[in-house]
């Protein structure tokens, strides 16, 4: 003999206050759960959807990244000269050498800077990046001090939008546009002519060189033509490959901050389900005593006040979740771990995420109504009706 479902909720529905209550600690619970994984996701999607599987960044063996590496011009030369690149609808090789640099802007409406990337660019780097769209003025003119800005950098950075201008290394910058990257790390950047920025900076070597494949398929050919050079001392991956390793270090640490939050709180969510459901057997003992003398089971108890407890979890996950889906309305900035430059970028929900922040509370929620749970199914029939 099963007891039916509907008989805990109905013990919710009756207890509507304690039941808010109880389901709004693991509402909170679940929501920071939920927006620590959902930051993760963001941070290493928008890398990851920075780069091409088809283009292939060279930079220094070891550097890390960019900002670390230096490729000096014979070296580049030799890079330019793989029999893999693809060329243009013009003939041309679709092959940028690219310096990228950092500098401190100050933020609109704050008095604390934020270190920018600068990456010097040539008329290739546009046609290797396609979903980079001017949305505002026009392309700088090559060769000259004009500056073209992510949306991010043009947003939440003084002297980054149209128009405006930044002076540094002793050189005074014109905005002349704005492009939009999409969800990408590109929006937190500024662009410019890639000669007249190594000459501004003094620097004498670029910092990466990309270039397309003719075929997807080339890319270890290229690769290892490229790293088992004796003259070169560089190392070749897919630009996908090279932002999901820069977003890999900074992502881990926010996972395990979130988890550890979450189990601090979880544990108060948890002691709070145990109490409700202490209470609610405590509340209907003679209920029990009489579902015992009607002929159920210890198992049926058992089972009744679980899935009550675990029906308490799935309904404050639900809620929790359905809070945090609001965040991907919000953008961010932190601090790139490798590059120590800030990056913009958005919360993103997924099915998995979902799925986890789901099967947490229901966690919580068994968790927190198996020993309420046990107390009640070891009731004894006669003390039970005597105490109702």
């Amino acid at each position: 003999m099963r007891i039916p479902v509907t008989y805990s909720y109905r013990n919710l529905w009756k207890r509507r206050l304690t039941t808010v209550f109880t389901a709004s600690g693991m509402a909170l619970v679940v929501f920071v759960f939920a927006a620590i994984l959902m930051l993760a996701e963001g941070l290493k999607k928008t890398l990851v959807e920075t780069g091409s599987p088809d283009n292939v960044l060279v930079i220094r063996n070891a550097a890390g990244s960019e900002v670390q590496s230096s490729i000096d011009r014979p070296a580049a030369a030799i890079v330019e000269t793989q029999p893999e690149i693809a060329t243009g609808v013009d003939g041309r090789d679709l092959v940028a050498k690219e310096l990228v640099v950092l500098i401190n802007l100050q933020k609109r409406g704050s008095t604390k800077p934020g270190q920018v990337v600068i990456r010097g660019v040539t008329e290739t780097s546009l046609i290797l990046r396609p979903q980079v769209k001017l949305i505002e003025g026009r392309l700088p003119r090559p060769g000259s001090n004009e500056l073209l800005a992510g949306s991010s950098i043009a947003k939440r950075f003084q002297g980054g939008g149209m128009g405006e201008r930044l002076r540094f290394n002793n050189r005074e910058w014109t905005i002349a546009g704005v492009f939009d990257a999409g969800n990408t790390g590109f929006n937190s950047e500024i662009w410019g002519d890639v000669d007249q920025l190594m000459q501004a900076f003094r620097r004498p070597a670029y910092s990466s060189v990309i270039f397309r494949l003719r075929d997807s398929s080339d890319f270890i050919a290229s690769k290892d033509r490229i790293e088992s050079d004796p003259r070169l001392a560089l190392e070749a991956k897919r630009e996908t490959e090279y932002y999901a390793d820069q977003s890999a270090a900074m992502a881990k640490f926010l996972r395990i901050l979130g988890i550890s939050l979450t189990v601090i709180f979880s544990l108060g969510a948890i002691i709070g389900a145990m109490i409700t459901m202490y209470s609610a057997v405590a509340n209907r003992t003679a209920e029990i005593g009489t579902l015992r003398a009607l002929g159920f089971q210890r198992r049926n108890i058992l089972s009744a006040f679980i899935m009550e407890a675990v029906l308490l979890g799935f309904i404050g996950g639900c809620a929790g979740l359905f809070l945090a889906s609001f965040l991907q309305l919000f953008t961010v900035s932190t601090l790139n771990f490798q590059t120590f430059s800030e990056l913009a970028f958005s919360f993103a929900l997924t099915l998995d995420i979902a799925a986890y922040s789901l099967l947490f509370s229901l966690i919580m929620g068994f968790v927190g109504g198996v020993l309420p749970a046990v107390r009640a199914a070891r009731m004894n029939i006669v003390e039970s009706l005597r105490a109702g």
